[in-house]
Protein backbone atom coordinates (compact mmCIF):
# COMPACT_ATOMS: atom_id res chain seq x y z
CA UNK A 1 0.00 0.00 0.00
CA UNK A 2 1.28 4.03 -0.64
CA UNK A 3 3.02 5.41 2.35
CA UNK A 4 1.28 8.60 3.28
CA UNK A 5 2.50 11.60 5.59
CA UNK A 6 0.52 13.10 7.86
CA UNK A 7 -1.02 16.71 7.20
CA UNK A 8 0.92 19.85 8.42
CA UNK A 9 -0.80 22.13 11.15
CA UNK A 10 -1.46 24.86 8.58
CA UNK A 11 -3.27 22.41 6.31
CA UNK A 12 -6.34 22.33 7.61
CA UNK A 13 -8.70 25.28 5.91
CA UNK A 14 -10.17 27.62 8.28
CA UNK A 15 -14.00 27.25 10.01
CA UNK A 16 -15.46 29.60 7.74
CA UNK A 17 -13.93 28.32 4.40
CA UNK A 18 -15.11 24.51 5.60
CA UNK A 19 -18.67 26.20 6.27
CA UNK A 20 -18.65 27.20 2.46
CA UNK A 21 -17.92 23.85 1.61
CA UNK A 22 -21.03 22.75 2.02
CA UNK A 23 -24.24 22.90 -0.12
CA UNK A 24 -26.88 24.15 1.87
CA UNK A 25 -29.21 21.39 0.27
CA UNK A 26 -27.34 19.03 1.91
CA UNK A 27 -28.85 20.03 5.36
CA UNK A 28 -32.39 18.17 4.29
CA UNK A 29 -34.16 19.72 7.61
CA UNK A 30 -32.47 22.94 7.74
CA UNK A 31 -30.34 24.22 5.04
CA UNK A 32 -28.45 26.60 7.81
CA UNK A 33 -28.01 24.29 10.12
CA UNK A 34 -26.39 21.45 7.78
CA UNK A 35 -23.25 24.26 7.13
CA UNK A 36 -22.67 24.10 10.35
CA UNK A 37 -21.54 20.15 10.01
CA UNK A 38 -18.68 20.69 8.03
CA UNK A 39 -16.05 18.12 9.29
CA UNK A 40 -12.14 18.75 9.49
CA UNK A 41 -10.42 17.24 7.05
CA UNK A 42 -7.48 15.47 8.94
CA UNK A 43 -8.48 15.17 12.41
CA UNK A 44 -11.77 12.93 13.73
CA UNK A 45 -14.77 15.38 13.77
CA UNK A 46 -16.25 15.82 17.31
CA UNK A 47 -19.46 13.90 16.74
CA UNK A 48 -21.57 12.35 14.04
CA UNK A 49 -23.71 13.42 11.44
CA UNK A 50 -26.47 12.55 9.06
CA UNK A 51 -25.49 9.58 6.96
CA UNK A 52 -26.66 11.72 3.62
CA UNK A 53 -24.52 14.86 4.38
CA UNK A 54 -21.26 12.32 5.10
CA UNK A 55 -22.13 10.31 1.23
CA UNK A 56 -22.48 13.63 -0.23
CA UNK A 57 -18.92 14.88 1.10
CA UNK A 58 -17.38 11.68 0.14
CA UNK A 59 -19.39 11.67 -3.21
CA UNK A 60 -18.39 14.75 -4.19
CA UNK A 61 -14.96 14.75 -3.61
CA UNK A 62 -14.48 11.24 -5.71
CA UNK A 63 -15.52 13.21 -8.97
CA UNK A 64 -12.12 14.74 -8.82
CA UNK A 65 -10.80 11.40 -9.79
CA UNK A 66 -10.36 10.46 -13.41
CA UNK A 67 -13.22 8.25 -15.01
CA UNK A 68 -11.80 4.94 -14.88
CA UNK A 69 -13.07 3.93 -17.91
CA UNK A 70 -11.01 6.41 -19.64
CA UNK A 71 -8.05 5.12 -18.18
CA UNK A 72 -5.92 3.19 -20.86
CA UNK A 73 -3.02 2.69 -17.84
CA UNK A 74 -4.48 0.07 -15.89
CA UNK A 75 -5.14 -3.36 -16.64
CA UNK A 76 -7.81 -3.91 -14.01
CA UNK A 77 -11.15 -4.51 -15.19
CA UNK A 78 -13.27 -1.03 -14.89
CA UNK A 79 -17.01 -2.79 -16.29
CA UNK A 80 -18.95 -5.15 -14.83
CA UNK A 81 -22.71 -6.06 -15.29
CA UNK A 82 -25.10 -5.21 -12.54
CA UNK A 83 -25.56 -8.84 -11.91
CA UNK A 84 -22.28 -8.74 -10.55
CA UNK A 85 -22.47 -5.66 -8.63
CA UNK A 86 -25.36 -7.00 -6.82
CA UNK A 87 -23.41 -10.75 -5.71
CA UNK A 88 -20.34 -8.86 -4.72
CA UNK A 89 -22.88 -6.10 -2.23
CA UNK A 90 -24.33 -8.99 -1.08
CA UNK A 91 -20.67 -10.77 0.13
CA UNK A 92 -18.79 -7.90 0.97
CA UNK A 93 -19.33 -8.93 4.77
CA UNK A 94 -18.41 -12.20 4.81
CA UNK A 95 -14.60 -13.05 5.63
CA UNK A 96 -12.92 -15.81 2.84
CA UNK A 97 -11.15 -16.89 6.15
CA UNK A 98 -13.68 -18.34 7.88
CA UNK A 99 -14.47 -21.35 6.19
CA UNK A 100 -16.38 -22.49 8.20
CA UNK A 101 -18.55 -20.05 8.58
CA UNK A 102 -19.19 -19.31 5.06
CA UNK A 103 -18.80 -22.74 3.52
CA UNK A 104 -20.38 -22.41 -0.07
CA UNK A 105 -17.99 -19.34 -0.40
CA UNK A 106 -15.17 -21.68 0.38
CA UNK A 107 -16.30 -24.09 -2.18
CA UNK A 108 -16.85 -21.36 -4.64
CA UNK A 109 -12.99 -20.46 -4.36
CA UNK A 110 -12.54 -24.26 -5.02
CA UNK A 111 -14.16 -24.43 -8.01
CA UNK A 112 -12.73 -21.51 -9.31
CA UNK A 113 -9.47 -23.47 -9.13
CA UNK A 114 -10.69 -26.90 -10.35
CA UNK A 115 -11.85 -24.68 -13.46
CA UNK A 116 -8.15 -23.01 -13.79
CA UNK A 117 -6.53 -26.48 -13.28
CA UNK A 118 -8.15 -27.48 -15.80
CA UNK A 119 -7.70 -24.15 -18.28
CA UNK A 120 -4.11 -24.30 -17.62
CA UNK A 121 -4.12 -27.95 -18.07
CA UNK A 122 -2.92 -29.53 -15.12
CA UNK A 123 -1.71 -33.15 -15.63
CA UNK A 124 -4.27 -34.06 -12.88
CA UNK A 125 -6.52 -31.44 -12.18
CA UNK A 126 -7.94 -33.12 -9.14
CA UNK A 127 -4.56 -33.02 -7.80
CA UNK A 128 -3.68 -29.25 -8.50
CA UNK A 129 -3.20 -26.87 -6.06
CA UNK A 130 -4.20 -23.36 -5.81
CA UNK A 131 -5.90 -20.99 -3.66
CA UNK A 132 -7.50 -17.28 -4.37
CA UNK A 133 -5.68 -13.90 -3.36
CA UNK A 134 -5.89 -10.20 -3.09
CA UNK A 135 -4.26 -10.26 -6.71
CA UNK A 136 -1.26 -11.68 -8.49
CA UNK A 137 1.43 -9.26 -6.50
CA UNK A 138 0.14 -11.71 -3.59
CA UNK A 139 -0.29 -15.07 -6.06
CA UNK A 140 3.51 -14.31 -6.98
CA UNK A 141 4.71 -13.49 -3.46
CA UNK A 142 3.50 -17.37 -2.94
CA UNK A 143 4.69 -18.81 -5.65
CA UNK A 144 8.20 -17.18 -4.75
CA UNK A 145 8.13 -18.38 -1.04
CA UNK A 146 7.24 -22.19 -2.19
CA UNK A 147 9.94 -22.02 -5.04
CA UNK A 148 12.48 -20.56 -2.32
CA UNK A 149 11.44 -22.79 0.11
CA UNK A 150 11.83 -26.04 -2.26
CA UNK A 151 15.13 -24.66 -2.85
CA UNK A 152 15.97 -24.52 0.89
CA UNK A 153 15.35 -28.01 1.17
CA UNK A 154 17.03 -29.11 -1.54
CA UNK A 155 20.39 -26.77 0.31
CA UNK A 156 19.66 -27.93 3.85
CA UNK A 157 23.26 -28.53 4.10
CA UNK A 158 24.22 -25.16 2.57
CA UNK A 159 21.75 -22.70 3.19
CA UNK A 160 21.51 -20.58 5.15
CA UNK A 161 25.13 -20.62 6.21
CA UNK A 162 27.05 -20.27 2.74
CA UNK A 163 24.40 -19.86 0.23
CA UNK A 164 22.00 -17.15 -1.39
CA UNK A 165 19.78 -17.69 -3.33
CA UNK A 166 19.01 -16.18 -6.27
CA UNK A 167 15.89 -15.47 -8.73
CA UNK A 168 16.12 -15.04 -12.70
CA UNK A 169 13.74 -12.85 -14.26
CA UNK A 170 13.62 -10.10 -17.03
CA UNK A 171 14.15 -6.75 -16.54
CA UNK A 172 10.27 -5.97 -17.96
CA UNK A 173 8.84 -8.12 -14.49
CA UNK A 174 6.21 -6.39 -12.72
CA UNK A 175 7.51 -4.46 -9.42
CA UNK A 176 5.88 -7.51 -6.78
CA UNK A 177 8.87 -9.76 -8.13
CA UNK A 178 11.52 -7.05 -6.59
CA UNK A 179 9.57 -6.32 -3.82
CA UNK A 180 9.72 -9.93 -3.19
CA UNK A 181 13.21 -10.13 -3.45
CA UNK A 182 13.82 -7.16 -0.94
CA UNK A 183 11.29 -8.89 0.98
CA UNK A 184 12.34 -12.21 1.27
CA UNK A 185 16.37 -11.33 1.16
CA UNK A 186 16.38 -13.04 -2.30
CA UNK A 187 18.89 -11.61 -5.31
CA UNK A 188 17.29 -10.78 -8.22
CA UNK A 189 19.19 -11.54 -11.65
CA UNK A 190 17.23 -9.58 -13.99
CA UNK A 191 17.90 -10.04 -17.77
CA UNK A 192 18.22 -6.98 -19.53
CA UNK A 193 16.53 -5.17 -22.89
CA UNK A 194 18.47 -5.59 -25.84
CA UNK A 195 17.89 -3.77 -29.23
CA UNK A 196 14.18 -4.93 -30.36
CA UNK A 197 13.80 -7.21 -27.94
CA UNK A 198 11.68 -5.68 -25.01
CA UNK A 199 11.40 -9.09 -22.70
CA UNK A 200 13.60 -12.14 -21.12
CA UNK A 201 16.06 -14.19 -23.93
CA UNK A 202 15.93 -17.43 -23.14
CA UNK A 203 19.17 -18.84 -23.03
CA UNK A 204 20.69 -15.28 -21.52
CA UNK A 205 18.09 -16.42 -18.46
CA UNK A 206 19.65 -19.89 -18.50
CA UNK A 207 22.75 -18.65 -18.39
CA UNK A 208 22.53 -16.83 -15.14
CA UNK A 209 21.06 -19.91 -13.22
CA UNK A 210 23.63 -21.50 -10.73
CA UNK A 211 23.29 -24.14 -8.16
CA UNK A 212 21.20 -20.91 -5.96
CA UNK A 213 18.86 -20.39 -8.52
CA UNK A 214 15.47 -21.10 -7.26
CA UNK A 215 13.61 -20.62 -9.79
CA UNK A 216 13.08 -18.53 -13.51
CA UNK A 217 10.02 -16.09 -13.79
CA UNK A 218 8.22 -16.26 -17.56
CA UNK A 219 5.54 -13.35 -17.94
CA UNK A 220 2.71 -14.31 -20.12
CA UNK A 221 2.09 -10.51 -21.23
CA UNK A 222 4.62 -8.09 -20.52
CA UNK A 223 3.01 -5.06 -18.91
CA UNK A 224 5.72 -2.96 -20.73
CA UNK A 225 4.11 -3.60 -24.31
CA UNK A 226 1.58 -6.32 -23.93
CA UNK A 227 3.80 -9.07 -25.46
CA UNK A 228 4.54 -12.83 -24.51
CA UNK A 229 7.34 -14.03 -23.15
CA UNK A 230 8.61 -17.57 -25.11
CA UNK A 231 7.72 -20.03 -22.40
CA UNK A 232 8.02 -22.88 -24.08
CA UNK A 233 11.97 -22.02 -25.39
CA UNK A 234 12.64 -20.90 -22.00
CA UNK A 235 11.66 -24.19 -20.67
CA UNK A 236 13.60 -25.82 -23.85
CA UNK A 237 16.92 -23.87 -22.83
CA UNK A 238 16.82 -24.83 -18.80
CA UNK A 239 16.35 -28.32 -20.10
CA UNK A 240 19.51 -28.22 -21.71
CA UNK A 241 21.50 -26.65 -19.05
CA UNK A 242 19.67 -29.66 -16.92
CA UNK A 243 21.46 -31.64 -19.60
CA UNK A 244 24.91 -30.53 -19.46
CA UNK A 245 25.22 -29.64 -15.56
CA UNK A 246 22.42 -31.28 -13.75
CA UNK A 247 20.67 -27.78 -12.46
CA UNK A 248 16.81 -28.58 -12.04
CA UNK A 249 15.79 -24.78 -12.16
CA UNK A 250 11.63 -24.63 -12.34
CA UNK A 251 9.72 -21.97 -13.88
CA UNK A 252 7.10 -19.88 -12.26
CA UNK A 253 4.65 -18.68 -15.10
CA UNK A 254 3.67 -15.10 -14.24
CA UNK A 255 0.38 -14.56 -16.37
CA UNK A 256 -1.38 -11.85 -14.50
CA UNK A 257 -2.95 -10.68 -17.73
CA UNK A 258 -1.80 -13.15 -20.26
CA UNK A 259 -3.22 -16.89 -18.54
CA UNK A 260 -6.66 -15.30 -18.86
CA UNK A 261 -5.97 -14.57 -22.60
CA UNK A 262 -3.80 -17.45 -24.15
CA UNK A 263 -6.27 -20.20 -23.62
CA UNK A 264 -9.55 -18.35 -25.39
CA UNK A 265 -7.42 -16.91 -28.35
CA UNK A 266 -4.08 -18.39 -28.85
CA UNK A 267 -5.24 -22.41 -27.69
CA UNK A 268 -1.86 -23.89 -29.77
CA UNK A 269 0.39 -21.61 -27.95
CA UNK A 270 1.91 -24.27 -25.14
CA UNK A 271 3.12 -21.84 -22.21
CA UNK A 272 1.09 -23.93 -19.32
CA UNK A 273 1.52 -27.15 -17.50
CA UNK A 274 1.63 -29.23 -20.65
CA UNK A 275 5.22 -27.85 -20.28
CA UNK A 276 6.78 -30.12 -17.08
CA UNK A 277 9.22 -27.43 -15.91
CA UNK A 278 6.01 -25.03 -15.29
CA UNK A 279 5.83 -25.79 -11.32
CA UNK A 280 3.29 -22.94 -10.75
CA UNK A 281 0.86 -19.92 -12.40
CA UNK A 282 -0.88 -17.26 -11.06
CA UNK A 283 -3.04 -14.58 -12.90
CA UNK A 284 -5.29 -12.06 -11.97
CA UNK A 285 -8.67 -12.63 -11.54
CA UNK A 286 -9.15 -8.52 -11.93
CA UNK A 287 -7.26 -7.98 -15.06
CA UNK A 288 -8.30 -9.88 -18.28
CA UNK A 289 -10.61 -12.75 -15.48
CA UNK A 290 -12.84 -10.25 -15.70
CA UNK A 291 -13.96 -9.13 -12.08
CA UNK A 292 -13.53 -5.94 -10.44
CA UNK A 293 -10.15 -5.49 -7.95
CA UNK A 294 -9.05 -7.33 -6.15
CA UNK A 295 -8.53 -11.45 -6.93
CA UNK A 296 -5.89 -13.04 -8.04
CA UNK A 297 -4.90 -16.77 -8.05
CA UNK A 298 -2.05 -19.38 -7.90
CA UNK A 299 -1.73 -22.63 -8.64
CA UNK A 300 0.73 -25.03 -8.71
CA UNK A 301 1.05 -28.25 -10.79
CA UNK A 302 0.45 -30.92 -7.98
CA UNK A 303 1.06 -31.10 -4.18
CA UNK A 304 4.84 -31.54 -4.20
CA UNK A 305 5.47 -27.77 -5.75
CA UNK A 306 3.94 -26.61 -2.79
CA UNK A 307 5.79 -27.64 0.41
CA UNK A 308 3.59 -28.90 3.22
CA UNK A 309 4.96 -26.72 5.96
CA UNK A 310 3.48 -23.13 4.09
CA UNK A 311 0.15 -24.78 4.57
CA UNK A 312 -1.71 -23.70 7.10
CA UNK A 313 -5.01 -25.53 8.40
CA UNK A 314 -8.25 -24.45 9.63
CA UNK A 315 -11.14 -25.92 10.89
CA UNK A 316 -14.19 -26.73 8.13
CA UNK A 317 -17.52 -27.86 8.46
CA UNK A 318 -15.62 -31.18 11.40
CA UNK A 319 -12.71 -31.62 8.48
CA UNK A 320 -9.61 -29.65 7.80
CA UNK A 321 -9.29 -26.52 5.45
CA UNK A 322 -5.65 -25.69 3.96
CA UNK A 323 -5.32 -22.09 3.30
CA UNK A 324 -1.93 -20.80 1.99
CA UNK A 325 -2.52 -16.66 2.20
CA UNK A 326 -0.17 -13.44 3.13
CA UNK A 327 -3.72 -12.21 4.26
CA UNK A 328 -6.04 -13.24 6.59
CA UNK A 329 -9.16 -11.53 6.51
CA UNK A 330 -10.09 -10.70 3.55
CA UNK A 331 -13.94 -10.30 1.71
CA UNK A 332 -15.16 -13.09 -0.14
CA UNK A 333 -17.29 -10.73 -2.70
CA UNK A 334 -14.64 -11.17 -5.21
CA UNK A 335 -13.93 -14.71 -5.60
CA UNK A 336 -17.45 -14.81 -6.06
CA UNK A 337 -17.39 -12.50 -8.55
CA UNK A 338 -15.24 -14.61 -10.34
CA UNK A 339 -16.80 -17.84 -9.81
CA UNK A 340 -20.28 -16.06 -11.30
CA UNK A 341 -18.02 -14.55 -14.65
CA UNK A 342 -16.89 -18.09 -15.15
CA UNK A 343 -20.62 -19.53 -14.55
CA UNK A 344 -22.28 -16.43 -16.87
CA UNK A 345 -19.22 -16.56 -19.95
CA UNK A 346 -17.91 -20.22 -20.66
CA UNK A 347 -14.99 -20.72 -22.64
CA UNK A 348 -17.36 -19.07 -25.22
CA UNK A 349 -17.50 -16.12 -23.77
CA UNK A 350 -14.26 -15.37 -22.96
CA UNK A 351 -13.17 -16.16 -25.92
CA UNK A 352 -15.25 -13.39 -27.44
CA UNK A 353 -15.00 -10.85 -24.84
CA UNK A 354 -10.97 -11.20 -25.43
CA UNK A 355 -11.36 -11.16 -28.94
CA UNK A 356 -13.20 -8.20 -29.10
CA UNK A 357 -10.41 -6.73 -26.99
CA UNK A 358 -7.74 -7.47 -29.54
CA UNK A 359 -9.69 -6.44 -32.32
CA UNK A 360 -10.57 -3.17 -30.90
CA UNK A 361 -6.65 -2.83 -29.51
CA UNK A 362 -4.96 -4.12 -33.73
CA UNK A 363 -8.03 -1.85 -35.52
CA UNK A 364 -6.84 1.30 -32.57
CA UNK A 365 -2.95 0.48 -33.61
CA UNK A 366 -3.56 0.63 -37.09
CA UNK A 367 -5.13 3.84 -37.07
CA UNK A 368 -2.55 5.67 -35.01
CA UNK A 369 0.15 4.35 -37.38
CA UNK A 370 -2.06 5.90 -39.81
CA UNK A 371 -1.51 9.12 -38.67
CA UNK A 372 2.26 9.07 -39.78
CA UNK A 373 3.47 10.34 -36.66
CA UNK A 374 4.16 7.33 -34.20
CA UNK A 375 5.90 4.35 -34.72
CA UNK A 376 4.21 0.83 -33.30
CA UNK A 377 6.52 -1.12 -31.30
CA UNK A 378 3.50 -3.91 -30.75
CA UNK A 379 0.36 -4.24 -32.58
CA UNK A 380 -1.64 -5.52 -29.94
CA UNK A 381 -2.17 -9.03 -31.65
CA UNK A 382 -0.80 -10.91 -28.62
CA UNK A 383 -2.03 -9.30 -25.30
CA UNK A 384 -4.76 -6.72 -26.21
CA UNK A 385 -2.44 -4.00 -25.47
CA UNK A 386 0.33 -2.19 -27.37
CA UNK A 387 3.32 0.13 -27.04
CA UNK A 388 4.27 3.11 -29.54
CA UNK A 389 6.81 5.72 -29.66
CA UNK A 390 7.32 8.82 -31.92
CA UNK A 391 8.33 8.47 -35.51
CA UNK A 392 12.33 9.26 -36.19
CA UNK A 393 11.35 12.93 -37.73
CA UNK A 394 8.98 14.05 -34.63
CA UNK A 395 10.95 16.53 -32.92
CA UNK A 396 8.65 19.07 -31.50
CA UNK A 397 7.00 16.64 -29.23
CA UNK A 398 7.69 13.45 -27.26
CA UNK A 399 5.65 10.89 -26.14
CA UNK A 400 5.40 12.65 -22.74
CA UNK A 401 3.46 15.70 -24.28
CA UNK A 402 0.86 13.45 -26.12
CA UNK A 403 0.36 12.27 -22.56
CA UNK A 404 -0.42 15.52 -20.96
CA UNK A 405 -2.45 16.87 -23.98
CA UNK A 406 -4.66 13.51 -24.12
CA UNK A 407 -5.29 13.69 -20.27
CA UNK A 408 -6.76 17.52 -20.74
CA UNK A 409 -9.51 15.62 -22.88
CA UNK A 410 -9.81 12.86 -20.11
CA UNK A 411 -7.74 10.25 -21.15
CA UNK A 412 -4.83 8.57 -19.43
CA UNK A 413 -2.79 7.45 -21.15
CA UNK A 414 0.86 6.61 -19.84
CA UNK A 415 4.02 7.72 -21.13
CA UNK A 416 7.60 6.04 -19.36
CA UNK A 417 10.72 5.36 -20.11
CA UNK A 418 11.59 1.43 -20.75
CA UNK A 419 14.70 -0.12 -18.20
CA UNK A 420 17.85 -1.28 -19.27
CA UNK A 421 19.08 -1.18 -21.89
CA UNK A 422 16.85 0.61 -23.71
CA UNK A 423 16.28 3.68 -21.44
CA UNK A 424 16.57 5.60 -24.47
CA UNK A 425 13.74 4.53 -25.69
CA UNK A 426 10.02 6.53 -24.40
CA UNK A 427 7.01 4.83 -25.29
CA UNK A 428 3.36 5.44 -24.60
CA UNK A 429 1.29 1.77 -23.58
CA UNK A 430 -3.08 1.94 -24.00
CA UNK A 431 -4.58 -1.09 -22.83
CA UNK A 432 -7.82 -2.29 -23.84
CA UNK A 433 -10.58 -4.17 -21.68
CA UNK A 434 -13.44 -5.04 -21.56
CA UNK A 435 -15.77 -1.85 -21.97
CA UNK A 436 -13.24 -0.20 -24.07
CA UNK A 437 -15.00 -0.18 -27.63
CA UNK A 438 -14.71 0.66 -31.03
CA UNK A 439 -16.22 3.57 -30.89
CA UNK A 440 -14.42 5.23 -27.33
CA UNK A 441 -11.18 3.93 -29.99
CA UNK A 442 -12.48 6.13 -32.47
CA UNK A 443 -13.45 9.04 -30.11
CA UNK A 444 -9.52 8.75 -28.81
CA UNK A 445 -8.06 9.01 -32.24
CA UNK A 446 -10.29 11.79 -32.93
CA UNK A 447 -8.80 13.65 -30.00
CA UNK A 448 -5.66 12.25 -31.07
CA UNK A 449 -6.03 14.16 -34.50
CA UNK A 450 -7.60 17.50 -32.88
CA UNK A 451 -4.05 17.87 -30.40
CA UNK A 452 -1.48 17.06 -33.61
CA UNK A 453 -1.37 20.12 -34.87
CA UNK A 454 -0.59 21.97 -31.81
CA UNK A 455 2.01 19.98 -31.04
CA UNK A 456 3.44 20.04 -34.35
CA UNK A 457 4.09 23.97 -33.79
CA UNK A 458 6.10 23.42 -31.01
CA UNK A 459 9.58 24.30 -31.36
CA UNK A 460 10.26 21.77 -29.22
CA UNK A 461 9.76 19.09 -26.37
CA UNK A 462 8.22 20.96 -23.40
CA UNK A 463 8.61 17.82 -21.23
CA UNK A 464 12.38 18.30 -20.29
CA UNK A 465 12.29 16.33 -16.91
CA UNK A 466 12.31 12.38 -17.73
CA UNK A 467 13.25 11.79 -14.39
CA UNK A 468 9.16 12.94 -13.33
CA UNK A 469 8.46 9.58 -16.08
CA UNK A 470 6.04 7.05 -14.22
CA UNK A 471 6.13 3.30 -15.31
CA UNK A 472 2.84 1.53 -14.88
CA UNK A 473 3.43 -1.85 -13.81
CA UNK A 474 -0.20 -2.79 -12.78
Amino acid sequence: MPLHEGSSPTAEPSAKSRKLALNPFFGEADPVGGMELAPPRHRLPDGPMPPSIAYNLVHDELMLDGNARLNLATFVTTWMEPQAGVLMSECSDKNMIDKDEYPRTAELERRCVAMLADLWHAPDPTEAVGCSTTGSSEACMLAGMALKRRWAARNADRYPATARPNLVMGVNVQVCWEKFCNFWEIEARQVPMEGDRFHLDPQAAADLCDENTIGVIGILGSTFDGSYEPIAELCAALDALQERTGLDVPVHVDGASGAMVAPFLDEDLVWDFRLPRVSSINTSGHKYGLVYPGIGWALWRSPAELPEELVFRVNYLGGEMPTFALNFSRPGAQVVAQYYTFLRLGRDGYRAVQQTSRDVARGLAERIESLGDFRLLTRGDQLPVFALTTAPDVEAYDVFDVSRRLREHGWLVPAYTFPANRQDLAVLRVVCRNGFSSDLAELLVGDLRRILPDLRRQAHPLSRDKQVATSFHH
